[in-house]
C-alpha cells in the first residue's frame, strides 16, 4: 500500500478518489485518511456513523475565550448496491445516490464490500434485440445489469450477496493543456478530503492557532447527509465550512447563468443552495478573504444541488456555515473533471480563514 503520509495535494487526491467507499461503505477511506491525520491530530475519534473527527487544539483551549471552527467534508462517493442475483449470474442492482442512468452503461464498476471485491461491467439488453423506441429513449435502471464474469447464480454468491456495494472503476488521470485538468471517480467528495489532510498538516507545522480546529470526515451525505448531522452535534462549532464538490456546465453551451461556475476560476462560493440559505455576512467573508490574499475565488451562479450544510447549519441552536466547492464537470458519473489550480486555491482559501479564526459575522 502506498504510504500516504509522504503524499500531499493532487498525488494524495489520486490515491483518495481510487480508494472504495461508496454511501454506506466508507470504512476504507476513513482508514487511510485517519493514517494521514493521526500523528498532526491532538485527537481523533470515530464515531458510531463511522464519521472521523480530528481536531487541532488552539491557544484558547479549555479556557472562556474557547471558539471552535469546523471544516467538514464527506467521504462517500455514489455507487450502487446488490439487489438481486440472477439464475445465469448477472447482478441487478439499485442506486446509491445521484447517478443519472445514461452515465451508466457499458461502465467498468467494482462491486463487493471493504475486504473482498471484484470487477464487472454494467450492461444492458444488447443493441440488436432492441426494438420500437428502445434505443432512443432514456434507459431505466432496472434496464442495466452487472457482469462479473460469473457463470451461474451459485458462482456469482461466492463473490457477492445481495447488499453487496458497487462503485465506478475508472482511472485518475491528468490532462488538457499543461495537464491541469484532473478526471478521475468520487472526486466529490475526496477533493474536500484531501484539502482538508493538507490542511490539518499545514496548521500543525505552523502552530499558530487561537482557536480549535475540527476537521470532520464524514459518511452518507449522498443518502440524506445523515454523517453531518451526528458530527456537527458532536463538535458543536462556532462556525463552519462545507469543503464539497459542485456541478457546473461551463462547456455546454449553456447561458452565463446557468454555467454555475467556471473551471480553474477557484473555488465556488455558495450563497444559497437546495438545501441552505446561506448567511450573508458570511458569504461576503469568504469572497472578501479570497481578494485580501490574492486567491482565486467565484460565486457560485446557479442555486442547485445540496451538501452537509443543510444540516450542520441546523444543529442545536444554529451554526454560521460557509460552503466552499471545487466545480467539477460530469458529476456523479466516472469521470468527474476538476481543474487543478481550483484544488490549491482552495486550500489557500481555508488556510487563510483557519488562520484568521474570526466568528463574528
Amino acid at each position: 500500500m502506498t504510504n500516504l503520509q509522504n503524499l500531499y495535494g493532487l498525488e494524495l487526491l489520486r490515491e483518495l478518489s481510487l480508494a472504495f467507499g461508496p454511501t454506506g461503505c466508507e470504512d476504507n477511506v476513513a482508514e487511510m485518511i485517519k493514517s494521514i491525520v493521526k500523528p498532526y491530530a491532538d485527537e481523533v475519534t470515530l464515531d458510531k456513523m463511522g464519521n472521523l473527527i480530528a481536531v487541532l487544539h488552539g491557544k484558547n483551549h479549555g479556557t472562556d475565550k474557547e471558539k471552535r471552527l469546523l471544516f467538514s467534508a464527506h467521504t462517500d462517493e455514489v455507487g450502487f448496491m446488490v439487489s438481486d442475483i440472477c439464475g445465469d449470474g448477472a447482478l441487478k442492482f439499485s442506486l446509491v445516490g445521484g447517478i443519472i442512468p445514461y452515465a451508466l452503461g457499458a461502465r467498468r464498476v467494482t462491486v463487493g464490500d471493504e475486504t473482498n471485491r471484484v470487477k464487472g461491467t454494467i450492461a444492458s439488453k444488447a443493441i440488436h434485440l432492441q426494438i420500437g423506441d428502445e434505443r432512443d429513449k432514456m434507459p431505466s435502471v432496472d434496464s442495466f445489469y452487472i457482469d462479473i464474469g460469473a457463470k451461474d447464480k451459485e458462482d456469482a454468491e461466492k463473490y457477492v450477496h445481495l447488499g453487496s456495494f458497487g462503485t465506478f472503476d475508472s482511472e485518475f488521470r491528468f490532462f488538457g493543456e499543461g495537464n491541469k485538468l484532473i478526471k478521475g471517480k468520487a472526486l466529490d467528495d475526496r477533493f474536500g478530503c484531501t484539502v482538508m489532510c493538507d490542511l490539518i498538516r499545514r496548521l500543525k507545522e505552523e502552530d499558530t492557532l487561537e482557536h480549535d480546529v475540527y476537521f470532520a470526515f464524514t459518511v452518507r451525505e449522498e443518502v440524506g447527509l445523515s454523517g453531518a448531522k451526528t458530527s456537527a452535534y458532536k463538535v458543536n462549532p462556532d462556525f463552519a465550512v462545507i469543503l464539497e464538490s459542485t456541478a457546473v456546465a461551463d462547456n455546454t453551451g449553456e447561458p452565463d447563468e446557468r454555467k454555475v461556475a467556471v473551471l480553474g476560476d477557484g473555488p465556488a462560493i455558495s450563497f444559497m443552495d437546495r438545501s441552505t440559505i446561506y448567511n450573508k455576512n458570511v458569504f461576503e467573508y469568504v469572497l472578501d478573504t479570497a481578494k485580501k490574499h490574492g486567491i482565486k475565488a467565484q460565486p457560485k451562479r446557479f442555486v442547485s444541488g445540496g451538501n452537509d450544510a443543510g444540516h450542520i447549519h441546523r444543529v442545536r441552536d444554529g451554526v454560521k456555515v460557509a460552503a466552499i466547492s471545487a466545480p467539477s464537470r460530469y458529476i456523479h458519473t466516472a469521470s468527474n473533471v476538476m481543474h487543478s489550480d481550483d484544488y490549491f486555491a482552495t486550500l489557500e482559501l481555508v488556510t487563510a480563514i483557519a488562520r484568521e479564526g474570526k466568528f463574528d459575522f
